[in-house]
């Protein structure tokens, strides 16, 4: 599929996307570090968006990336895709591949699933961290040692539960703030998205949902790093760098 984005601020994006991820993912960050490098890159990718004029984005293709998990069994992002997703104005679904293994895919226009896939890795990195650091707590310890399976469990869904609700916050300031550009950016990008997605004909279901059991003390300690953050990506949307708006 080939896009009638500027390769350049593509190049540019990623870039940023790589300087991040060099300062958060291989450092095993916590979830204050997650989330603030999520409302940096969400800043970066509404600049990117306003540099493109409305022709652009209609005439543009949309792509898919591939988030990796290596992993047969649950986990803990799959509480969070789709939280990723809609911050990213993009579709995902989970596959398999030959060897059983679980897989993200990001479908949608190409710096959106550029973010996506970045998130994804970013949040999922985010919690193994937290998780290490909760199983050298005091808290930790005081669990039988046939229950910390549980605990675990629980604090990993705490914690993404937690990160799900903010980038969902997050996604709707960043809407309210772009829509005093006076253009319908999101409204425009979703309607190409759902056009090229539905030519791909797929068929997807809806994943079950069943009761879990959760410890509370390990899921509101899971909840509670990022439970008073306050989010404010800070982007100034009167002045998008590289070419300026057109209709």
């Amino acid at each position: 599929m080939t896009s009638t984005f500027d390769p350049i601020a593509l190049d540019k994006l990623k870039a940023r996307i790589q300087a991040l991820r060099a300062k958060t993912i291989a450092n095993g960050c916590t979830e204050d570090e997650a989330l603030s490098a999520a409302a940096k890159v969400a800043e970066l990718l509404d600049r990117h968006d306003l540099s493109l004029s409305d022709i652009e984005l209609r005439a543009s293709q949309c792509e898919r990336k591939v988030y990796e998990t290596h992993r047969k069994k649950r986990i803990p992002l799959d509480d969070c895709i789709g939280a990723i997703a809609l911050f990213c104005d993009c579709r995902v679904w989970r596959e398999k591949n030959a060897a059983g293994e679980a897989a993200y895919v990001f479908f949608g226009l190409p710096a959106d699933i550029e973010v996506a896939h970045y998130l994804a890795e970013l949040i999922d990195g985010a919690v193994r961290a937290e998780l290490g650091r909760y199983k050298t707590s005091t808290d930790y310890a005081r669990f039988r040692h046939q229950d910390r399976h549980l605990a675990n469990a629980s604090f990993a869904l705490g914690m993404i539960t937690s990160i799900g609700d903010r980038l969902v916050a997050m996604k709707k300031s960043r809407d309210q703030a772009n829509e005093t550009t006076g253009r319908g950016l999101v409204v425009l990008k979703t309607s190409v998205v759902d056009a090229e997605f539905g030519k791909l004909d797929l068929k997807l279901r809806n994943a079950r949902s069943g009761s879990r059991m959760v410890s509370m003390d390990a899921y509101e300690a899971g909840g509670a790093a990022g439970a008073t953050l306050a989010i404010n990506p800070g982007v100034d949307h009167a002045q998008p760098a590289g070419k300026a708006k057109r209709g």
